[in-house]
């Protein structure tokens, strides 16, 4: 620098070049990094389906499988080892009615699996089994339905508390209503109370869209959705933002420890506004087609996988969500674990 020349002007002083500095090493870029993303931050979606003998790939989820009872021990003894707090449950059960009675059946293969779990991994594991109906009834609906074919709220929130019950006293530590029915998680709340599980939580659905990225999960618990599966009469509309903030409102003031926006990546916007308008934890679930779209994408070599994982995912942790479901859960962890400078 000459004499009298402003330190201010000079190349080494731009605003830019003081970012530029602070991203020069992967030291520097961790040491400033904003957001970090954490195998504690994760929650895995497993799928256990009864009558199985061994695991079964779903094949529009690369990687993904419906689960044996003992494979399914085996992964969460390994999500324990990796660091993963959690996982998420889903039941395929073998025969199917009108009701779902098998959601509520003591030796419905969820209940089954949660006793088999709890006795596996102890407290090492917050188990948190879906609660609807979907994957137990013949119509595929999240509810029952009325003689004129539409889901029955009141009558849909009746077997929500019989199946919350079943999920309590089978283990769960958290129960997760994910049937948009006006009202669950107050009903649920009641049910839980009055039979003595006053410690198991709910982890709400509370913003859940309705999506079409949710294909692929559909073939993973073999559902088949009478009518043409249209569930816009009770999940919230694409379009809509602010209804949102409502829906997670009435969760919270009925009881929901834990409150969920789903999918994940088309609404970053409604996550951050759920977390400005809530103190209480948000989960965010990246879902079956999302993970689908990245998944065939890098086998195509079109992405690189591990790179889009963990962007994806950071971004939905920047997005303000406290802990996400994700297909990517334990792959994830196993880098982190494996690579803890990443």
């Amino acid at each position: 620098m000459t004499v009298g020349e402003n330190p201010a002007t000079s190349y080494g002083a731009y605003p830019a070049r003081r970012l530029r500095r602070l991203r020069r090493t992967p030291a520097l870029r961790r040491m400033t990094a904003e957001t970090r993303l954490a195998p504690a931050d994760l929650i895995a979606p497993l799928f256990v389906r009864e009558g199985i003998t061994e695991p079964e790939p779903v094949a529009s989820m690369p990687g993904v499988v419906q689960h044996t009872i003992a494979s399914l021990l085996v992964e969460a003894k390994r999500l324990v080892d990796l660091g993963v707090p959690a996982l998420l449950l889903f039941g395929v059960p073998s025969r199917k009615d009108a009701v779902g009675s098998g959601a509520s059946d003591p030796d419905g293969i969820c209940q089954v699996a949660l006793r088999a779990l709890r006795g596996a991994v102890g407290d090492d594991l917050v188990l948190i089994p879906d609660l609807c109906l979907d994957e137990y009834t013949d119509h595929g609906h999240c509810g029952i339905l009325d003689r004129y074919g539409a889901v029955d709220n009141d009558a849909t929130l009746e077997r929500y508390r019989e199946v919350a019950i079943a999920q309590a006293s089978a283990g769960a530590d958290l129960v997760a209503p994910s049937g948009m029915m006006d009202g669950q998680v107050g009903a649920i709340r009641d049910a839980l109370d009055t039979e003595g599980h006053v410690g198991t939580g709910i982890l709400a659905y509370a913003a859940k869209y309705a999506s079409s990225f949710y294909g692929p999960f559909r073939e993973a618990v073999d559902v088949e959705i009478a009518g043409g599966g249209d569930r816009r009469s009770h999940q919230q509309d694409p379009a809509n933002a602010r209804e949102a903030l409502v829906e997670v409102a009435l969760d919270v003031a009925e009881g929901a420890d834990i409150v969920m926006v789903k999918p994940a990546l088309p609404y970053l916007d409604v996550l951050a506004a759920v977390r400005d308008a809530v103190s209480v934890p948000i989960a965010a679930y990246q879902v079956s087609g999302e993970y689908a779209m990245l998944a065939f994408a890098a086998e195509r070599g079109v992405l690189d996988r591990e790179q889009a994982a963990f962007e994806t995912l950071t971004s939905i942790k920047r997005a303000g969500a406290d802990l996400i479901v994700s297909y990517l859960a334990a792959e994830v962890a196993e880098i982190l674990t494996s690579h803890p400078r990443r």
